[in-house]
């Protein structure tokens, strides 16, 4: 396999011209790249930064056998590879100069990656200890027991407590916010549509949020409930409706990722329907 078999673009049209088909084929596995495309088709390339994305395809149209996307100085996100797909691809962006900050994709396609790029470049990979596991809704269930209270989805009326409820889910798994409400169109909540729980009296108790479908498929992200209120079933029967308001829409696929490291949210999701599909892994490049 040579280098040049892998081709890029920063048209986002283009590549999904040309691997759009490819994508959809899996779009559980393949779910960051299709939701990451459609917002960069829908709201133009700068969308996640000044400079432009970069996209690229292993085949030919009808053909394509792995394709990767990188959002603006983001990290490489490729599809399932074999070694030898690695090695090429680490060898054709290395030889076009692409500075890398690191790979996020499923565990042995990132950790064959790393490996390639450590010999093209001599950039030394560093395993993050977080994983994240994918999974995926199969026969839904009912949450038990189901507690008291109804889902409404959430209005412009409620733009100030999601504001505040996605920052403090930031804070608990350690991801960045904007300081200001200026950065919200910026981030990855901004597009997604949020449903939360509420109790008898109307207080809202748990939120979960979906991206838009696209290929059929729906990605639950975030789901969060303030840790006060944690312990009463409120995530699982939100979650449960994020997941029963997308099939009932049109879905055929829905999925969502969680931490296999925390027993709870695994063990919730589990009973919920969702089976494991793969895990996922970030090596840094230093």
């Amino acid at each position: 396999m040579r280098p040049d078999d892998w081709h890029l673009t920063d048209d986002v049209d283009a590549f999904l011209a040309r691997a759009g088909g490819f994508l959809r084929s899996r779009p559980d596995l393949h779910t960051m790249a299709l939701t990451v495309t459609e917002a960069l088709r829908a709201q133009g390339p700068r969308t996640y930064g000044a400079e432009a994305p970069l996209f690229g395809h292993l085949g030919e149209p009808g053909e394509v056998r792995a394709a990767f996307h990188r959002r603006t100085r983001g990290l490489l996100s490729p599809t399932v590879l074999t070694p030898e797909q690695a090695d090429a691809l680490a060898a054709r962006l290395a030889g076009l100069g692409h500075v890398l900050p690191g790979v996020s994709a499923e565990q042995h396609t990132a950790a064959a990656f790393a490996e390639a790029w450590r010999r093209h470049t001599g950039a030394t990979p560093a395993l993050r200890a977080q994983r994240v596991r994918l999974y995926r809704l199969g026969t839904p269930i009912p949450p038990d027991p189901h507690p008291r209270g109804r889902a409404r989805a959430a209005g412009e009326r409620d733009h100030e407590h999601l504001v505040r409820w996605c920052r403090a889910f930031t804070a608990d798994v350690g991801e960045d916010f904007p300081a200001d409400d200026a950065g919200w169109p910026g981030t990855r909540f901004a597009a997604k549509r949020f449903i939360f729980w509420k109790t008898p009296d109307g207080t809202p108790v748990s939120m979960a949020g979906a991206t838009a479908m696209v290929a059929g498929h729906v990605r639950v992200d975030p789901v969060y409930t303030p840790a006060h209120l944690r312990g009463r079933g409120y995530a699982g029967a939100v979650t449960a409706e994020v997941g029963r308001s997308a099939r009932a829409a049109g879905a055929h696929t829905v999925v969502l990722f969680a931490d296999p490291a925390n027993p709870t949210s695994t063990a919730l999701y589990q009973r919920l329907g969702y089976d494991p599909v793969a895990e996922f892994t970030v090596h840094d490049f230093t």
